[in-house]
């Protein structure tokens, strides 16, 4: 912990709910959270705190959906045993283990937790992984709204449903082992794969429109934007240049550069 860290006041559940409030959660909505616990940090009850005031805010009629994949692209994927990706932080990993929380069948897995959360991720291995019949385009499809809790877009995964909706030319070829009929077999896709660090547009373009609500959630900036807003303004630049998300070619960016090289 950070020396600013071990400073800072302890919030109560109550005070988080009341700020997810004032950033304009919706009670009775499907809320689909990327979050980064340390900017969080610290919260009565912890990872686990933060999940009840979240729940606590949407109440019963309202959903709570978190990433919840693997971190390998080698071992199988068992729903039940299988840890979310170290990347993801502690608290999708904490949720998919909360009694009542749903959890995708295959490998790009979300959790999700209410009475939409079967619909939300149910639903065969998505390739690539974001595409409308994704639990990310479910939380679509139900006009849910997206929480991004000490992150930024680049953790947005809706802009890569915004990318296949556009038809993006370009994609990565990847791998991911599932088990069939009780065997390991390798699936090979190819997917909209790039470092993400220019999805840091999409605050300029949600905030010049008034989309995009911000605050501080427990002592993180959150940013809160419905799923549909986010998709329209980024359709709406792709339009206009398919690469907008890519680094140029100049910008010594491996990861877009070989997103590039794909470039249909």
């Amino acid at each position: 912990m950070s020396e600013n860290e071990a400073h800072r006041k302890m919030l109560s559940r109550d005070e988080v709910a009341d700020q997810l409030r004032a950033l304009g959660v919706k009670a009775g909505g499907v809320l689909l959270v990327h979050t980064s616990f340390r900017a969080v940090r610290p919260i009565e009850g912890g990872p686990a705190g933060l999940l009840q005031a979240l729940r606590d805010v949407l109440g019963p009629a309202g959903t709570l959906v978190t990433p919840a994949w693997t971190g390998s692209d080698e071992e199988p994927f068992n729903p039940a045993t299988t840890p979310a990706s170290p990347d993801l932080g502690v608290v999708p990993d904490t949720f998919w283990r909360l009694p009542g929380a749903v959890r995708s069948s295959h490998p790009f897995a979300f959790a999700a937790l209410g009475p939409k959360a079967e619909a939300i991720t149910s639903g065969p291995l998505p390739t690539p992984p974001h595409v409308p019949e994704s639990p990310v385009g479910k939380v679509y499809e139900h006009d849910g709204q997206v929480l991004l809790l000490g992150v930024g877009h680049d953790a947005d995964t809706t802009l890569h449903l915004a990318e296949l909706l556009a038809r993006v030319p370009y994609g990565t070829p990847k791998h991911i082992t599932v088990l069939q009929d009780g065997r390991p077999v390798r699936v090979h896709y190819r997917e909209n794969d790039h470092c993400c660090a220019r999805f840091a547009l999409a605050d300029g373009w949600l905030r010049e429109r008034g989309l995009q609500s911000e605050g501080s959630v427990g002592h993180a900036h959150a940013r809160l934007i419905r799923a549909r807003d986010v998709v329209a303004v980024a359709l709406e630049r792709l339009a206009q240049d398919p690469l907008v998300f890519l680094h140029p070619p100049d910008a010594g960016c491996d990861e877009c550069n070989e997103a590039r090289s794909t470039v249909r």
